[in-house]
């Protein structure tokens, strides 16, 4: 006889982790309430209770207040010296992507060059994911002008057609607006945060982004060794 199956709680936590793996569970789907997983499992509520909990400690399950438990959504990471592709991320968590612009306007700057101002919002598995306001310069990005940013996020689309070769991040933790925490489906206030980046091409301006995340859903991740030389205007 092996050890779950004279352990209630761990067969549970096992079951439920193993539908969650396997993506019969996706990130958001509720879960039984206690009362009907205990009297599947002919267990004590408590039993269910203690399975759940550490499925929450593990980072696979998330309790909403008066709302049950649900299948957490795994936190995205990214590296913070590389410019990424969203869209890619969010795949490789096994999500489905999706991008919504919400207006695409094209201005002047104080320069008086051509510009072109998107403002959207990325979505992980039908949640919304960020917000981002984008500012692409069309004189150093003229095929911008004819591309459908309605149906392509602009950051997927210039690191598939203009090569960079230099980035700037600024990262902040903010706390969210009224407006942004409805957006991005949290409460206001919420911490969220922030990615500013700018990127040329020698020194040629090619855009400037402000990405919105939600704080539970995005890590920054930075890999340093012994020895590197410090850069300015750390984080």
């Amino acid at each position: 006889m092996t050890r779950s199956a004279t352990n209630p709680s761990r067969r549970i936590r096992e079951e439920i982790e193993a539908r969650i793996r396997s993506g019969e569970w996706r990130p958001g789907t509720r879960i039984p309430i206690e009362q009907d997983l205990a009297q599947h499992y002919g267990c004590a509520r408590a039993t269910v209770s203690k399975a759940l909990g550490e499925l929450v400690a593990a980072g696979l399950v998330e309790r909403r207040r008066k709302a049950g438990s649900f299948v957490a959504h795994p936190p995205v990471h990214s590296a913070v010296m590389t410019v990424p592709d969203l869209a890619e991320l969010i795949a490789a968590r096994g999500e489905a992507y999706r991008w919504e612009a919400r207006t695409i306007v094209r201005r002047k700057n104080a320069a008086g060059a051509d510009t072109l101002q998107i403002d959207g919002v990325h979505f992980a598995a039908a949640e919304p994911f960020a917000l981002e306001n984008r500012t692409i310069e069309l004189a150093e990005v003229p095929a911008a002008a004819a591309a459908d940013f309605t149906v392509e996020a602009p950051g997927t689309w210039l690191l598939a057609h203009i090569p960079w070769t230099s980035a700037r991040h600024v990262v902040r933790a903010i706390a969210a607006t009224r407006a942004e925490a409805k957006a991005l489906a949290t409460g206001s206030g919420a911490a969220c945060l922030q990615l500013e980046r700018d990127t040329w091409r020698g020194d040629r301006p090619v855009t400037h982004v402000r990405q919105l995340f939600r704080g539970d859903r995005f890590d920054l991740i930075a890999e340093f060794q012994a020895g590197m030389a410090r850069r300015d205007g750390g984080l």
